[in-house]
């Protein structure tokens, strides 16, 4: 089974920039995510990428500012965060899971895909301030 371990998070003033890392043991899973909670608030998609890295869904609130990619040969799937705001602070969870999770992702949104990932890191901090 998939492994997954975050880094990359970190403390930034709004309108900065932050990449985090999810490095995969032994490899990339299928499907792969970032979620993230932010405080008093529930879990919720952040973006999603698909094995091979040619398709990626985006949560409406980080279009244009956060790409989702990967690199095969490291294991690795990154999300990069530009232009970051305050509403972005959060716990972020990378998660791994089967085409299915993605597909799913697709079809009926990040809240219903959420259970069919059956591997998620212990998150890494994002912190936003003004």
């Amino acid at each position: 089974q998939v492994q997954v371990v975050e880094s990359g998070g970190g403390s930034v003033q709004v309108g900065g920039s932050l990449r985090l890392s999810c490095l995969a043991s032994p490899v990339i899973d299928s499907c792969m995510a970032w979620f993230r909670v932010a405080p008093g608030k529930r879990r919720e998609g952040v973006a999603a990428i698909y094995a091979g890295g040619g398709r990626t869904r985006y949560e409406e609130s980080v279009k244009g500012r956060f790409t989702i990619y990967q690199d095969n040969g490291k294991n690795t799937m990154y999300l990069q965060m530009n232009s970051l705001k305050i509403e972005d602070r959060a716990m972020y969870y990378c998660a791994a899971g089967t085409l299915r999770a993605c597909n799913t992702w697709s079809s009926s949104g990040p809240d219903i895909a959420t259970r069919l990932f059956s591997t998620w890191g212990q998150g890494t901090q994002v912190t936003v301030s003004s």
